[in-house]
């Protein structure tokens, strides 16, 4: 049985560590969750580098450099031309790289590098980015909360149906283990958790089912958009750090297309 396997056990020991370091930034707030989210962000995206690392020639310093600019300016609002600037000049400097190497090897890759350096920066710090600043808002905790709950519902229950009883794959040429079935329980998983939110908490159903649906639909693509990446790349994980689960990126994925459009959701639209 699924439920009583080793590796199940695992993952839920390691997942809850995790959960216990989440909760405990979102609970303090203000430096401690920007150190959180910080650490989380930049070990994301060292294993980014270390796949694409492979394949193409990246200019990691300057990635690191550009990534923690734009989660220390999360300290000031985080203006969208502040991080526009930050992603230009680092193009600038990546391409000011390539063209002295040029120079002295005769031999440059400026596009790669500044796709590859700068794509796990769009990809990473900027949504780990948007997720700081969800907890500057006046119910900044509970949207956090929920975000994470509902996520994490919508993972489990897709892991736990899909691996019992999935049958009719989902993606099969980006990720052969995922089904139908299990995208459906996770998407239920989501909006239950998001209810036992709601009524626990005794908060008023609108705006927070609307993350319920995000994290419900959108995650498991952004889950899909890493394994993309990796099937791309032949690799199974992006690390091995989090013991069940793989790498912080594997862990994570998720997280990121769901904070980037509950921040859109709770910032502009609403």
């Amino acid at each position: 049985m699924a439920g009583s396997s080793p590796e199940l056990l695992l993952r839920t020991v390691s997942g809850s560590v995790i959960v216990g370091c989440v909760v405990g930034g979102i609970y303090f707030g203000g430096w401690v969750w920007l150190g959180v989210v910080t650490l989380l962000a930049l070990l994301s995206l060292a294993e980014y580098y270390r796949l694409l690392g492979k394949h193409m020639r990246l200019s990691r310093g300057i990635g690191y450099l550009c990534a923690l600019a734009v989660l220390l300016s999360s300290l000031g609002g985080a203006r969208p031309m502040t991080i526009v600037l930050t992603l230009a000049l680092s193009a600038y400097a990546i391409l000011m790289i390539e063209m002295w190497r040029r120079q002295l090897s005769g031999q440059s890759d400026g596009a790669g590098n500044v796709g590859g350096t700068l794509s796990g920066v769009l990809l990473i710090a900027v949504p780990w980015t948007c997720i700081v600043l969800l907890r500057y808002f006046p119910t900044g905790t509970l949207i956090l909360v929920t975000l994470f709950a509902c996520t994490w519902g919508c993972d489990v229950m897709a892991y736990l149906v899909g691996r019992r009883w999935g049958r009719n794959r989902l993606c099969e040429q980006i990720s052969p283990k995922k089904t139908w079935e299990g995208f459906i329980a996770g998407a239920v998983g989501s909006m239950f958790v998001n209810a036992a939110v709601i009524y626990f908490l005794e908060q008023p159903p609108y705006p927070l089912f609307l993350i319920g649906i995000v994290c419900g639909t959108a995650g498991q693509f952004g889950d899909l958009a890493e394994s993309l990446i990796k099937r791309e790349l032949g690799e199974k994980d992006s690390g091995r750090l989090i013991p069940g689960h793989g790498g912080v990126l594997d862990r994570f994925d998720s997280i990121l297309l769901n904070g980037l459009l509950t921040y859109l959701i709770f910032e502009v639209l609403l």
